[in-house]
């Protein structure tokens, strides 16, 4: 039984230090929740809306070409809406905006509208009042962060949420610096596999373009402007402090409004 007992507690010994040796980026599992986008079948296309003036024109157009990599989805950018500032959710598919938002201290955010396990809508928002000051005007930081927000609308979580360890390399990680190196500005293998992941299964509707996706949500979750802290529903992780959060506003019934939001990073952070 002594014999016994030590063969197995060396067995456990071996296996706990094999994963840790293990690369992070390989044990990493970076869906949120399970959210995806109903559909019958693959790959599919998700439309993200330009409600983005010309200095962004670019960085959508980065992003959306950088996703479509994926094997699983394309990303197509189409015309957005009448008043862009308010940016508001468009069933089937994303909008993009930006806009001086103001000093809140948000830089970007995603919002994903949920019915059970399926998004069908969401949007993506960039605060200029940020982007215009010397620390952020930069292609890497644009980049990184229009590239997080949409990856967020796709059912995707984040693969590192530590500032200041060494990058991933990949536009899903939280970083101080764009550029690393490696820099996070783009994608990863490991962003594409779980892609992959998420959207092995397929559904027997679909919420990607269809105007009827939303139509049993409760009319309070297309009325209210999901703008500030206050109207994001309760905090599940992070804080303003640590740099970024995640809210999530609950409906009842399985509809629920998540929020992803990078918080503007003051000197010494």
């Amino acid at each position: 039984m002594v014999r016994t007992s030590l063969r197995r507690s060396l067995v456990v010994i071996l296996a706990a230090c094999t994963l840790a040796a293990l690369p992070a980026a390989i044990l990493a599992n970076h869906s949120w929740g399970g959210y995806h986008w109903a559909r019958t079948s693959n790959p599919f296309t998700l439309k993200l809306g330009d409600n983005v003036s010309s200095a962004w024109d670019s960085y959508l157009a980065t992003t959306s070409s950088d996703w479509s990599v994926s094997t699983e989805l394309d990303t197509t950018i189409v015309a957005g809406q009448a008043n862009p500032k308010n940016c508001r959710p468009t069933s089937g598919r994303v909008e993009a905006c930006n806009s001086t938002y103001g000093n809140n201290g948000w830089l970007g955010l995603a919002q994903i509208w949920i019915s059970g396990k399926h998004i069908t809508q969401g949007i993506v928002k960039v605060n200029d009042t940020y982007f215009n000051t010397s620390t952020y005007d930069t292609p890497g930081w644009r980049h990184l962060v229009m590239c997080q927000e949409v990856g967020h609308t796709l059912g995707l979580d984040h693969q590192d949420t530590n500032f200041n360890n060494t990058n991933l390399g990949t536009c899903m990680d939280y970083t101080s610096n764009p550029y690393g190196p490696p820099d996070n500005e783009h994608p990863n293998q490991h962003d594409y596999d779980e892609l992959v992941t998420i959207y092995t299964h397929l559904d027997s509707t679909t919420t990607v373009g269809s105007a009827a996706a939303t139509g049993h949500m409760p009319p309070a979750m297309g009325q209210i402007e999901f703008e500030t802290p206050a109207q994001w529903g309760k905090l599940i992780r992070g804080s303003r402090e640590s740099g970024a959060s995640v809210h999530e506003l609950d409906f009842g019934g399985g509809h629920k409004v998540f929020t992803f939001v990078i918080w503007a990073r003051q000197a010494g952070q």
